[in-house]
């Protein structure tokens, strides 16, 4: 339910919280059946209960509301700050990258598509990117391959990206034997 939709339900039950009680004083006044002004007061009581019942999940919306936002602000300066800590060591991984991609001779678009690729674009996001049709980026991407003697967008990001992870420790029960000719 939206704010909006709260709101109106909020000022309907009010409503008949005033109307009832208004009727409830005059019923009174003029001596209605007791079962009469029962079941007027109850409907009065249930019409509160609903206003006290949104009032409380509007807080507590609003404490979860404020609660996520903090969240996301203390994320938000945690990625800036690893951002700002890792600038200088991206740089560098850029330039190296970019030394590679020119060590095996690719164009200038080819060295653009590569490093698009390597952050995860599809052929047809890089296409829209660059103001190309899809063949291009896919024909640049086969040239790509080709002059770094890999076989895809795999193995591109597994070339720079492989001695970025810390290795992982094995014990020798995990390491399968090879499987010999036999077998």
């Amino acid at each position: 339910m939206n704010n909006h939709e709260r709101t109106v339900l909020l000022l309907t039950l009010l409503l008949i919280v005033i109307v009832v009680s208004i009727d409830l004083v005059t019923d009174l006044r003029q001596g209605v059946v007791a079962w009469h002004v029962i079941a007027e007061g109850s409907t009065a009581l249930i019409a509160l209960g609903g206003i006290g019942y949104l009032l409380q999940q509007g807080l507590q919306l609003r404490r979860a509301l404020k609660k996520e936002r903090r969240l996301t602000a203390n994320l938000q300066q945690e990625a800036a700050r690893w951002r700002q800590q890792s600038k200088r060591y991206l740089a560098g991984l850029s330039a190296m990258i970019d030394t590679q991609l020119t060590h095996w001779g690719l164009s200038p678009a080819e060295r653009e598509v590569a490093f698009l690729l390597l952050k995860g674009l599809s052929l047809k996001e890089i296409s829209m990117l660059r103001g190309t049709v899809e063949k291009t980026a896919k024909a640049q991407s086969i040239a790509i391959y080709a002059k770094a003697g890999l076989n895809g967008r795999s193995e591109l990001s597994a070339f720079f990206l492989e001695d970025l992870l810390p290795a992982a420790e094995h014990s020798e029960a995990d390491v399968k034997p090879a499987l010999s000719p036999s077998d």
